[in-house]
């Protein structure tokens, strides 16, 4: 046996959904009901484990066989799933997810969609959303439908489970002709670890913050619904409704247009906006996801989705969305979570502006390493904008983050001609020159600039076209480098060639538009086609994933190539520095965009180890100048 393709059908308690699929198998009440298998690409079978039936030996011994390559679709819950039921560990080495295969070439993460994205003769049953209701969870009384109890639905189910098997079995077939490299499946199997490591909760600072919240906002919507009169100023149309009469008209109550009318609000109407603040603010839930999908060990396991990104290849956040927790910016974190956790609510009103936003503010704190451990976090700086500049070959660029000068100073007096510093001379320019290098590495013009909220900051249209202007002409290589790739981009659609654009290669390819990366790794748009853009000019469109996860027909250009392609990147570069650091023996438990945390023992590790691991450039990168900066906590927080 070389291959082993699976689908399992289970019963928990647990709402996967709300706990995640860890917690999920973890409960005393997991079963598994359904084992539908293929072996080599051979017919399904399947396993009925209800009516006492058996895994075949052959089966057992390939699960727990290096050799054996095991195959589903979001291998990861087949292999814990099957982890509590042998009651032994699987680690992901040999198993392959041909969700994370798929998700790779720019497809859909649903097996159902996937299907149809590959226009398969045979589709997942859509019976099975209804099947799983039935027999995958509880009922709305609390008790179990048995397969006696519905034997002809049970049929269906069996039927439904066999089906999985054969359509991954299919969509696994036409990825064959696209393999991923080696070292990826290496990566995925370091995912899979830290996923499976997890990260501690403090469970007593979540719920004191949940207690906290709550009778905050009580106490501030009944001072609000007395200032106002309103039955429930919680509703947006209520309130709305009131602030209008009071000579303050709001289209949206979104957190942009309430922090603008705070500003030039007075009175009673002030104080209305400011109490909203305190109890509408929804950031406390991520106190109750982290509780939700804490294990007895108080530990959140799965929080990073493998190639979830799109085509990138970056990472997703799954439950605790780690990739977007608030910003913390409290002079002392450390007390403040201990007045937090004594439950002081009239001495947190005395000592903060806001409660509900000092307890947004500590929900990365609630991250902590293990028992007498402590965190050793670091981040690569600027990865972005030094990989673009690599890419491009603006060796200004190249040169300030080589020699450590500050990229935003360099940038404004490249753009003005005017020496730049830091507080010092000319230091006003600083702030268009860290706007301007954020908003246009990718072809971003006013409405990039407008998106960062530079309107708001009193910079009038002209003021950001002389930005964007100024910019453009002190990075003409990367202006080049978008025309370039758009131009290959546009070639290879046409004429199904490659060409090689100084680091990377555009080309076509089994049906799709490529662009191999200097990993080797490529990037891949599907069903690529020529069509005119807004401009009247000729503009690029495929098939991949759009608003709502929906696969759908998509439009590019080459900023934004430029961006897939310098994110990827910079995702490979972070891909391996945590496979660097896992082999060193390093401890990784979460990793949000370009920072790492490690969970170690007082006599285990350093900072100073820990970036230059990270800094190690690769084979493939040499002449990318590579930093990164970190520090050591008792809790996670953004220093």
């Amino acid at each position: 046996m070389h291959d082993l393709s699976i689908d399992i059908e289970t019963f928990s308690s647990v709402d996967i959904g709300a706990c995640g699929h860890y917690k999920y198998a973890a409960s005393p009440d997991f079963k598994i009901l359904l084992f539908a298998f293929s072996i080599d690409g051979g017919d399904v079978e399947i396993v009925d484990l209800t009516q006492g039936e058996k895994l075949p030996d052959k089966v057992l011994l390939a699960l727990t066989d290096d050799r054996v390559l095991k195959h589903a679709w979001n291998a990861s819950f087949e292999r814990i799933c099957l982890s509590h039921y042998l009651g032994t560990h699987l680690p992901a080495t040999s198993w392959r997810c041909t969700m994370v295969h798929a998700a790779a070439l720019g497809m859909p993460l649903s097996l159902k969609d996937a299907g149809a994205a590959f226009n398969l003769s045979d589709q997942k049953m859509s019976e099975g959303t209804s099947l799983i209701k039935l027999f995958s969870c509880p009922q709305k009384d609390g008790h179990r439908v048995l397969s006696k109890d519905a034997p002809d639905k049970w049929e269906t189910f069996k039927a439904y489970c066999k089906r999985d098997v054969e359509v991954e079995a299919a969509i696994q077939t036409k990825l064959t002709r696209v393999p991923l490299p080696q070292f990826v499946w290496e990566e995925y199997a370091v995912d899979q670890a830290i996923n499976d490591r997890g990260v501690r909760i403090d469970r007593r600072l979540a719920e004191a913050s949940i207690s906290l919240a709550q009778d905050n906002s009580k106490t501030a919507l009944k001072r609000a619904s007395k200032l106002t009169g309103l039955d429930n100023p919680n509703s947006p149309i209520q309130l709305k409704s009131w602030l209008e009469e009071h000579g303050l008209p709001l289209d949206s109550l979104d957190k942009a247009t309430v922090e603008d009318a705070l500003a030039r609000s007075t009175g009673v109407v002030h104080e209305v906006l400011s109490l909203r603040g305190e109890y509408s603010r929804s950031s406390v839930k991520k106190y109750e996801k982290m509780l939700a999908c804490a294990d007895t060990y108080d530990r959140a396991h799965g929080l990073h989705q493998f190639m979830g990104a799109g085509r990138t290849g970056r990472w997703a956040g799954r439950l605790l969305q780690v990739q977007n927790l608030p910003r913390n910016y409290l002079a002392d974190l450390e007390a403040t979570r201990e007045l937090v956790k004594s439950g002081d609510l009239e001495t947190m009103k005395l000592l903060y502006p806001s409660v509900a936003d000092t307890l947004s503010q500590l929900i990365r704190t609630a991250l902590i390493p293990s028992e007498n451990s402590r965190f050793i976090v670091a981040d690569f700086s600027a990865i972005e904008a030094r990989v673009l500049a690599w890419l491009a070959g603006e060796s200004w660029v190249l040169h300030a983050f080589a020699t450590g000068e500050d990229i935003y100073c360099k940038t404004a007096s490249q753009m003005f001609g005017v020496p730049v510093v830091k507080h010092g001379v000319n230091g006003e320019l600083r702030q268009k020159g860290k706007i301007a290098t954020l908003a246009c590495g990718y072809a971003g013009a006013v409405g990039a600039l407008r998106a960062m909220g530079t309107e708001r900051m009193g910079l009038n249209e002209v003021e950001m076209e002389t930005i964007v202007g100024a910019w453009r002409e002190a990075n003409s290589n990367i202006v080049q480098f978008w025309r370039d790739i758009e131009a290959a981009a546009l070639n290879a659609i046409k004429k199904h060639v490659i060409t090689r654009i100084g680091k990377v290669s555009v080309g076509f390819a089994k049906g799709m538009l490529t662009i191999k990366l200097p990993s080797s790794r490529c990037l891949y748009y599907a069903r690529p086609q020529i069509a005119e853009n807004r401009f009247g000019a000729e503009g690029i469109t495929y098939w991949g994933l759009g608003a709502a996860r929906k696969f759908q027909k998509l439009e590019t250009y080459g900023g934004k190539l430029v961006e897939n392609i310098t994110q990827a990147i910079a995702r490979d570069i972070l891909a391996e520095a945590l496979v660097r650091l896992e082999k060193a023996g390093y401890h990784v438990v979460m990793h949000v965009h370009d920072e790492v945390i490690c969970d170690e023992q007082p006599s285990f590790g350093s900072l100073d180890e820990v970036v230059s691991l990270m800094c190690v450039v690769p084979t493939w990168a040499q002449g990318l100048p590579l930093n990164a900066e970190g520090f050591e906590a008792d809790f996670y927080k953004k220093d």
